[in-house]
């Protein structure tokens, strides 16, 4: 299911209107990276012409996560992120409020596109990516 119909269909949190709970480790993945970082790779895969999925920006967090198809955790192990499979959750602003909360939604396919785990992997490792100061990573 693409994310963009489970946020149609997942619970609102009362609090905040225009969030939903989203379950993760059904059908996809996370990959979150700190943002700094994390937009240099988003530029990378875009110069590169990488088949990109859902990227949601959490601005208060400074965090960008990256949805992927499911699969091992520990080929994350070495790099600066973290994966989130099942037993995560993810609070994420629902398709009406795409831009207009925290941040927002960076990429949003209306279908089931992922991003490849081996481009953001390889994007992580790439030497403009992987040079960039400590303060970035």
């Amino acid at each position: 299911m693409s994310i963009r119909k489970a946020l149609r269909s997942a619970p609102v949190i009362a609090d905040v209107p225009g969030l939903r709970l989203l379950q993760v480790g059904h059908g996809w993945d996370l990959v979150r990276i700190h943002a700094d970082l994390g937009f240099l790779v988003l530029v990378h895969l875009r110069a590169i012409g990488a088949t990109i999925g859902p990227v949601l920006y959490d601005g208060p967090h400074q965090r960008l996560y990256y949805a992927i198809g499911t699969g091992p955790s520990g080929s994350w192990a070495d790099l600066p992120v973290r994966h989130l499979s099942t037993d995560s959750w993810l609070v994420a602003p629902g398709t009406e409020r795409i831009e207009d909360w925290f941040g927002g939604w960076c990429e949003l396919p209306d279908d089931d596109t992922l991003t490849d785990a081996h481009a953001l992997r390889a994007a992580l490792q790439h030497p403009y990516v992987a040079m960039a100061p400590e303060a970035v990573r």
